[in-house]
Protein backbone atom coordinates (compact mmCIF):
# COMPACT_ATOMS: atom_id res chain seq x y z
CA UNK A 1 0.00 0.00 0.00
CA UNK A 2 1.52 3.29 -0.90
CA UNK A 3 1.66 6.70 0.89
CA UNK A 4 -0.76 8.23 -1.00
CA UNK A 5 -3.35 5.15 -0.45
CA UNK A 6 -2.73 4.75 3.42
CA UNK A 7 -3.51 8.49 3.89
CA UNK A 8 -6.76 8.47 1.94
CA UNK A 9 -8.11 5.10 2.53
CA UNK A 10 -11.34 5.92 4.24
CA UNK A 11 -11.92 8.09 1.16
CA UNK A 12 -10.96 5.25 -1.35
CA UNK A 13 -12.95 3.30 0.63
CA UNK A 14 -16.00 6.06 0.43
CA UNK A 15 -16.21 6.18 -3.07
CA UNK A 16 -15.93 2.35 -3.66
CA UNK A 17 -18.61 1.42 -1.54
CA UNK A 18 -20.82 3.37 -3.46
CA UNK A 19 -19.72 1.69 -7.06
CA UNK A 20 -20.12 -1.50 -5.72
CA UNK A 21 -23.47 -0.40 -4.83
CA UNK A 22 -24.26 0.71 -7.86
CA UNK A 23 -22.88 -2.44 -9.42
CA UNK A 24 -25.60 -4.21 -7.48
CA UNK A 25 -28.74 -2.19 -8.50
CA UNK A 26 -27.16 -1.62 -12.28
CA UNK A 27 -26.96 -4.83 -13.89
CA UNK A 28 -26.45 -2.88 -17.08
CA UNK A 29 -23.27 -1.66 -15.51
CA UNK A 30 -20.03 -3.32 -16.74
CA UNK A 31 -16.35 -1.72 -16.14
CA UNK A 32 -16.26 -0.03 -19.51
CA UNK A 33 -18.70 2.00 -18.15
CA UNK A 34 -17.74 3.07 -14.90
CA UNK A 35 -14.27 3.28 -16.34
CA UNK A 36 -16.24 5.88 -18.84
CA UNK A 37 -18.33 7.50 -15.79
CA UNK A 38 -15.00 7.73 -13.31
CA UNK A 39 -13.64 9.90 -16.49
CA UNK A 40 -16.29 12.24 -16.58
CA UNK A 41 -16.97 12.16 -12.81
CA UNK A 42 -13.14 13.92 -12.67
CA UNK A 43 -14.49 16.34 -15.14
CA UNK A 44 -17.51 16.90 -13.26
CA UNK A 45 -15.67 17.70 -9.77
CA UNK A 46 -12.97 19.87 -11.57
CA UNK A 47 -16.08 22.30 -12.55
CA UNK A 48 -17.73 21.88 -9.32
CA UNK A 49 -14.79 23.56 -8.45
CA UNK A 50 -14.60 26.27 -10.92
CA UNK A 51 -11.67 24.27 -13.99
CA UNK A 52 -12.61 22.13 -16.86
CA UNK A 53 -14.83 24.85 -18.36
CA UNK A 54 -13.98 23.80 -21.54
CA UNK A 55 -14.75 20.32 -21.11
CA UNK A 56 -18.13 18.40 -21.23
CA UNK A 57 -19.46 15.92 -18.56
CA UNK A 58 -21.05 13.54 -20.92
CA UNK A 59 -23.63 11.31 -18.51
CA UNK A 60 -26.04 8.30 -19.43
CA UNK A 61 -28.79 6.18 -17.71
CA UNK A 62 -25.56 3.99 -16.39
CA UNK A 63 -23.24 5.95 -15.51
CA UNK A 64 -25.15 9.19 -13.94
CA UNK A 65 -25.23 7.51 -10.43
CA UNK A 66 -22.06 6.83 -10.49
CA UNK A 67 -20.92 10.43 -11.29
CA UNK A 68 -23.40 12.21 -9.02
CA UNK A 69 -21.77 9.86 -6.26
CA UNK A 70 -18.22 10.82 -6.92
CA UNK A 71 -19.19 14.58 -7.29
CA UNK A 72 -21.11 14.36 -3.57
CA UNK A 73 -18.19 12.72 -2.09
CA UNK A 74 -16.06 14.99 -3.67
CA UNK A 75 -17.59 18.37 -2.32
CA UNK A 76 -18.18 16.93 1.09
CA UNK A 77 -14.46 15.97 1.76
CA UNK A 78 -13.10 19.11 -0.16
CA UNK A 79 -15.23 21.55 1.03
CA UNK A 80 -16.85 20.26 4.37
CA UNK A 81 -14.78 18.61 6.04
CA UNK A 82 -11.27 19.70 4.20
CA UNK A 83 -9.82 15.88 4.47
CA UNK A 84 -8.14 16.50 0.97
CA UNK A 85 -7.96 18.85 -1.84
CA UNK A 86 -8.93 19.04 -5.36
CA UNK A 87 -6.23 17.64 -7.13
CA UNK A 88 -5.85 14.61 -4.25
CA UNK A 89 -9.46 13.99 -4.56
CA UNK A 90 -8.78 13.51 -8.43
CA UNK A 91 -5.73 11.16 -8.14
CA UNK A 92 -8.50 9.27 -6.13
CA UNK A 93 -10.86 8.93 -9.01
CA UNK A 94 -7.57 7.74 -10.98
CA UNK A 95 -6.28 5.16 -8.55
CA UNK A 96 -10.10 3.52 -8.98
CA UNK A 97 -9.59 3.81 -12.57
CA UNK A 98 -6.73 2.45 -12.83
CA UNK A 99 -8.16 -0.69 -10.71
CA UNK A 100 -11.34 -0.55 -12.46
CA UNK A 101 -9.07 -1.45 -15.92
CA UNK A 102 -7.03 -3.98 -14.24
CA UNK A 103 -9.71 -5.93 -13.04
CA UNK A 104 -11.59 -5.59 -16.14
CA UNK A 105 -9.13 -7.78 -17.94
CA UNK A 106 -11.08 -11.07 -15.60
CA UNK A 107 -13.89 -10.35 -17.01
CA UNK A 108 -17.24 -7.20 -17.79
CA UNK A 109 -17.32 -7.07 -14.20
CA UNK A 110 -14.18 -8.30 -12.93
CA UNK A 111 -13.78 -5.20 -10.32
CA UNK A 112 -17.01 -5.66 -8.59
CA UNK A 113 -16.45 -9.11 -8.29
CA UNK A 114 -12.88 -7.94 -6.95
CA UNK A 115 -14.34 -4.84 -4.89
CA UNK A 116 -17.41 -6.68 -3.35
CA UNK A 117 -15.23 -8.26 -0.96
CA UNK A 118 -13.44 -5.42 0.31
CA UNK A 119 -16.13 -2.48 0.84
Amino acid sequence: MTQFTEKYLDILNNIELGLKEEYEFNEALSDNKLIFALENAIIAIKKEFGYARNENVVVDDDTKTVIEHCVIIGKYRINKSKEINLQDYVKCLEQIKKSVKRHSQDGRRGYYDFVKNYV
